[in-house]
């Protein structure tokens, strides 16, 4: 038995070291950032630049994601999330390859990817960097209070989600084991 707890407690340990479980809210008493979400862009897996501030008045959830991690069945779910909430909720996927050279594709190769195995109609990115010096400035916002108001840090694997209110505010964060159908997701929108 005391083997048994022991197991538990590391396997509890490496979760929470590792960020993959976790959940984080924006404390009440938080500064806000100089910037909301409502104040950047991105290019569509298509080609085409998206600007946030059209997103104004949404709640929207942000996800880095990967075609060869062993999260990618979150597709799945995020797409049921898509089509059950999707008045209420804009899913925004932004492919990477940061961790675990997972998303080796092509903008291409993961648009196709996503239709064929999961049926993704949710809005995709072109494949960026979420970490690093090289990180795209939504995910520089996203992972440092300075400049979103309470949250330093970032994606710690794919599937890494954060939810935006309608104000554009970051409001949380959930870890890679957080499923997108999940209890503390669908209270939140």
């Amino acid at each position: 038995m005391k083997s048994i707890t022991k197991i538990l407690l590391a396997l509890t340990v490496l979760f929470s070291a590792c960020g993959l479980n976790k959940k984080a809210s924006k404390p009440e008493e938080a500064q806000k950032g100089t910037k909301t979400f409502h104040d950047f862009s991105a290019e569509t897996i298509d080609g085409k630049k998206l600007e946030f501030a059209s997103l104004k008045g949404k709640k929207v959830l942000i996800v880095n994601t990967a075609s060869k991690c062993g999260f990618t069945y979150q597709y799945e779910g995020l797409q049921k999330l898509h089509k059950a909430h999707g008045d209420k909720l804009v899913i925004l996927g932004f492919p990477s390859n940061n961790f675990g050279a997972q998303e080796p594709g092509s903008n291409t190769e993961i648009a196709e990817f996503c239709q064929k195995n999961y049926g993704v109609d949710f809005q995709m990115f072109a494949k960026i960097d979420v970490k690093g010096d090289n990180a795209h400035p939504l995910f520089k916002w996203l992972s440092d209070k300075n400049q979103n108001g309470w949250n330093n840090e970032g994606p710690s694997w794919n599937f890494t989600k954060f939810l935006v209110n309608e104000k554009g505010e970051l409001v949380k964060v959930y870890g890679s084991k957080i499923k997108p159908m999940s209890d503390e997701i669908l209270q939140a929108i």
